[in-house]
């Protein structure tokens, strides 16, 4: 099936604004940046420079995840909050529904990552070429059929969350791309970054910015 873009039509959902950043709530099926083509203009950054004309990117949320995402409004802002994310010191923390009853209330996924170039955008395990990636998690709820997660990223590989489900055997409800069978037919992807802790780059105190879970 041909992907088509159909951002959704939500308005702007401000978390945290300040002179030097501002944090949003990203909707699930809207762009962080602009992708190749006129058709994928609409984006996140686009609609925030609407009201923010200075706004910068730090970094990105996959498209079809929702949830709390930081700009910085100027260069030096921007080049602080990149250093806390290439460092980890940024705390992210997702809520996640995965198929399946997860064994266990905790764990860590250490799994190395790498595109899978014939496939394109899907990442995938490889020991041999693969980069360091790990995910802690733990078990909020479970019922038959499914289970709810607060998943930590220590590293932040390109869909690390995604694939380290997939690998458990748990892929996450609505995944396009590593759900397969009834796992994948839900509305959404059902994965929310739901915290973002961060020292503020001119206060530098630790600012923890909530977006609340939507399903």
């Amino acid at each position: 099936m041909t992907f088509v873009y159909a951002p959704p039509a939500t308005p702007l959902d401000i978390l945290h604004e300040d002179a030097r950043i501002v944090v949003a709530n990203k909707p699930a099926g809207l762009l962080s940046v602009p992708g190749r083509g006129d058709d994928h203009a609409d984006c996140l950054i686009a609609r925030l420079r609407v009201v923010f004309y200075d706004i910068l990117l730090v970094h990105r949320l996959d498209l079809d995840t929702s949830g709390v995402i930081v700009f910085a409004r100027d260069k030096e802002a921007q080049a602080a909050l990149g250093q806390q994310f290439e460092k980890r010191l940024v705390r992210k923390t997702y809520a996640a529904r995965v198929w399946g009853q997860v064994a266990g209330d905790r764990g860590r996924v250490d799994l190395p990552l790498i595109v899978d170039w014939p496939n394109r955008p899907r990442q995938h395990v490889n020991h041999d070429t693969g980069k360091p990636a790990q995910t802690d998690w733990e078990v909020v709820a479970r019922d038959a059929t499914e289970t709810r997660l607060r998943l930590t990223p220590v590293t932040g590989r390109s869909h690390q969350l995604r694939v380290h489900m997939q690998a458990m055997g748990h892929p996450i409800l609505g995944d396009p791309l590593y759900a397969t069978g009834a796992a994948q037919d839900f509305p959404r992807l059902m994965l929310h970054a739901e915290h973002l802790r961060l020292t503020h780059p001119e206060t530098r105190r630790s600012l923890t910015v909530t977006a609340p879970v939507p399903f």
